[in-house]
């Protein structure tokens, strides 16, 4: 690759950024990364009637969360702005009677209405897929069927018209796709799509093509919804001379059970987050998004990458410089790449036990009540991690670290707590009394001692201990626990919980 590889993720803020939308921003973060490139971030809003307020400010704060930042574009600045394509709304019109005067776009004045109809008329006849093309366009209203006259009378009336693509008839467009190999398309099967709107705005094929060449793309990697216009942008830039960037059409994620793209509507009605972040729309109506969640930005992107691409081997946990490092666009496959939100889960609770125990307590400390150190909330991150999928887990798991023990798990109480279980216990406060140094291992050793010297195996003492001192009826080891909570607290806890849990026993 001899030229600086120029890459743009270019979304329209049409409402919140799709997981998928992330991914494709992730494979050209990446694929920028490990060549030394630039990674552009651009906003075509040319669609007006579907912009969103918000949803620019929205796929920027998403892009920041998720680490994937562009160098250059849209809120960052760079010299080949502006990176809004409303704002650049001036320039195209001059691309667009370029291709007019060269022959390959035309003027047309058809409006909706009269396109409707015909339409209509089509479907009457048992011709469902009516297009314009170059069999109809000479029957329509335009630059083409119309005298010259004619049509600078009608835009001297100030009649609105749009520009439309002239396509060639019956040619075969070739072009190699990085990830799909080369693609043949017959003209006969493309319409004249319109280039410029009446009132100057670019659909996307005309603002997408300009935009492209101006901002130096070298390769445009997007999602395969894009494919079926790629025909026609090769065509644009042969029509204006402009060496074409390389394309990579990525595969499409699939819901859970395969059948079909995961939506936007998909979400939180199948139980899981697609957004990155949360967005609320203006009927404020709620959208879950990864980061409330409780999500590591880490742990989605490593997620998102494995959703279409492999390393070639089992690895599957990667540091984003280790992602940049590994990617390529030829290991990205064709087909479909089901989405897992159990696996995605599973890709969180490895960042979580990867996460220093002092890291972690920061991010526990705003989440619980009381004056905790960091110290000792690290020492329950400690304990609790390895039980943990989301960070609240630890909080809401844990809790008896941080809070007294107002409820006794009941199964517990039911199953566990014996008729001799009060006498065992108040024994094994008088030998937890007798321990001077409230150690881990001190408190195991004199708990097994306690075992041994009584006959009684495990199950005879642990629950009702574990019961006593957490109020649950699992969790890590109670010697941790006990070390943890400190000898005062261990024994106030173990006292005052014998009573209550005989009345509960009583009552159930």
């Amino acid at each position: 690759m001899a030229e600086k590889v120029r890459v743009r993720f270019a979304p329209s803020p049409t409402g919140p950024l799709h997981m998928g939308g992330v991914r494709t921003a992730l494979y050209n973060y990446l694929f920028a990364k490990k060549h030394g490139g630039d990674f552009l971030l651009r906003i075509e809003d040319t669609d007006e009637k579907r912009f969103v307020e918000g949803a620019q400010q929205y796929i920027i704060d998403s892009l920041k969360w998720c680490g994937i930042e562009p160098n250059e574009g849209a809120g960052y600045g760079g010299e080949l702005g502006p990176y809004v394509q409303s704002e650049r709304k001036t320039m195209y019109q001059p691309y667009a009677q370029q291709l007019v005067d060269s022959g390959h776009a035309y003027i047309a004045f058809d409006t909706a209405e009269e396109l409707d109809k015909m339409r209509d008329q089509a479907k009457e006849m048992g011709l469902p897929n009516w297009q314009y093309n170059s069999v109809t366009r000479s029957s329509m209203k335009n630059s083409i069927s119309l005298s010259k006259e004619e049509v600078e009378k009608r835009i001297a009336a100030g009649d609105e018209y749009t520009i439309r693509m002239k396509m060639p008839r019956n040619e075969e467009i070739k072009f190699e796709d990085i990830i799909r190999g080369w693609v043949s398309v017959n003209t006969n099967n493309l319409d004249d799509k319109i280039l410029l709107k009446p009132g100057g705005m670019p659909t996307y094929h005309l603002a997408n093509i300009v935009d492209d060449h101006l901002m130096q793309i070298t390769h445009v990697i997007r999602g395969e919804e894009w494919l079926p216009s790629a025909p026609l942008h090769v065509l644009l830039y042969d029509a204006f001379g402009w060496e074409r960037p390389q394309f990579a059409h990525l595969p499409l994620i699939l819901r859970p059970d395969g059948n079909g793209k995961l939506s936007k509507r998909d979400g939180d009605r199948l139980g899981f987050p697609v957004f990155p972040l949360n967005w609320t729309t203006s009927e404020g109506e709620l959208y879950s998004g990864y980061k409330e969640a409780g999500y590591f930005p880490g742990a989605f992107i490593n997620m998102l990458c494995l959703l279409g691409w492999n390393p070639g081997n089992n690895e599957e946990i990667f540091t984003l410089d280790e992602m940049v490092d590994k990617f390529s666009l030829e290991r990205v496959g064709k087909s479909g790449a089901r989405f897992d939100p159990e696996k995605t889960k599973w890709f969180n609770q490895q960042y979580l036990r990867s996460t220093a125990n002092e890291e972690l307590a920061e991010m526990v400390k705003p989440m619980i009540n009381g004056d905790f150190s960091i110290p000792y909330i690290a020492k329950v991150c400690e304990l609790m991690k390895e039980r943990a999928t989301f960070i609240s887990d630890i909080v809401n798991d844990g809790q008896y670290f941080f809070s007294e023990v107002t409820s006794y798990d009941d199964g517990t109480v039911k199953k566990k707590w014996k008729e001799d279980t009060p006498t065992i216990m108040e024994e094994l406060i008088s030998e937890l009394e007798a321990i001077s140094d409230f150690t881990t291992e001190n408190i195991e050793k004199v708990f097994s001692a306690y075992l041994e010297k009584k006959g009684y195996g495990f199950g005879n003492v642990g629950p009702g201990f574990r019961l006593l001192v957490t109020g649950s009826g699992m969790g890590p080891s109670m010697f941790d626990i006990c070390a943890t909570l400190g000898k005062e607290k261990v024994l106030e806890r173990m006292k005052k919980g014998i009573d209550i849990v005989n009345q509960l026993k009583a009552t159930a």
